[in-house]
């Protein structure tokens, strides 16, 4: 069956008006000694773009089918995920209650109020706090407590879950950005791409794999250490292999991750985020996010002194936007 097929039984709502390009990156080619692609989602257009876009296609479907007026949802403070629902509930003339969560301690003031939280504030979303970081059931229930008080007052509200026992629905927007990418491209030796919540390196992978692709999908850990990330990677995998009706051993067998540019923490710029950033930059004129897709090319970068990747491969990296996250992170870098 084709993955347009499987698709097309799921509510969805198109914000992605064209594919994105895949670009070769010549002088970063000739400076690692491989033959490195960009998929830039970055470039998915709506409030700045990023890989959300592709997954809240599937939310907001399941919304609108709903018929919501009102999308609440979780993240950090610096969340691409949800500075990103509340352009899309813009467009599609819906409110939007945002929830800040705790998950980056000890930063300076600008991370509070420049980047996203800004963003948010101009496209009219409401926001909340929540004072935990790493406590996704509470956060969840916290949504649904303000979607109570909001239902209580006569609006229709859609919530959009983070925690693991919901399904996965935004992932199937990686299942269709893999279509997409087949094709752009031929045959490849490796993929690239974060690894956080699960959704876009599960659903990537699963849509490699219905593809025909059996190449390795490498995912970089921006928040979890690589135990905890294949735990979470299986039980994402085996919820959408349900959702798509597919054997979960084609994925959740293939499960690969990469943990060496964590440290020191979600969120938290290091060495190795910061080199990366700046060779990117100063190399393709390309900006990385230092929370998702600077560790994103950090743990390409590892792979390929492991040896894991080797040299003369075509490889892949999925660039999953996030740019205004930068202005949130202006004294760290600096």
């Amino acid at each position: 069956m084709l993955i347009k097929d499987r698709l097309k039984h799921f509510p969805r709502t198109r914000f992605v008006a064209s594919e994105t390009p895949l670009e070769r990156l010549d002088r970063m080619s000739d400076h690692l000694g491989i033959d490195l692609w960009l998929k830039r989602d970055d470039l998915t257009g709506l409030g700045f773009g990023g890989n959300k876009v592709r997954q809240l296609e599937f939310y907001f479907g399941e919304a609108l089918a709903q018929d919501a007026d009102t999308i609440l949802i979780t993240g950090a403070v610096q969340s691409n995920f949800i500075r990103t629902a509340a352009a899309a509930a813009a467009r599609l003339g819906l409110r939007s209650v945002l929830q800040l969560e705790e998950r980056v301690p000890d930063m300076g003031a600008q991370y509070y109020t420049s980047g996203n939280v800004l963003l948010s504030k101009i496209l009219g979303a409401e926001l909340t706090s929540y004072p935990l970081g790493e406590d996704e059931v509470g956060a969840d229930a916290a949504l649904h407590k303000r979607a109570d008080e909001l239902r209580a007052k006569g609006r229709t509200p859609y919530v959009i879950h983070l925690g693991l026992n919901h399904p996965p629905l935004g992932a199937l927007g990686y299942v269709a950005c893999a279509d997409e990418l087949s094709c752009q491209i031929g045959d490849f030796d490796a993929a690239v791409v974060a690894s956080g919540s699960g959704a876009t390196h599960g659903g990537f992978l699963t849509g490699l794999r219905l593809a025909g692709h059996t190449a390795p999908v490498f995912g970089i850990c921006v928040r979890r250490d690589r135990s905890q990330q294949n735990a979470r990677m299986k039980t994402v995998l085996t919820k959408l292999a349900e959702m798509l009706d597919i054997d979960p051993t084609l994925t959740t067998n293939d499960i690969q991750t990469w943990d060496g540019a964590l440290a020191p923490g979600y969120g938290k710029i290091g060495d190795q985020t910061r080199k990366t950033l700046t060779l990117m930059a100063r190399t393709e004129g390309i900006f990385l996010d230092p929370v998702y897709t600077a560790k994103t090319f950090a743990g390409l970068l590892g792979l390929l002194k492991e040896g894991r990747i080797e040299r003369g491969q075509k490889v892949v990296m999925l660039h999953t936007g996030g740019l205004p996250a930068l202005f949130g992170y202006q004294a760290e870098l600096e």
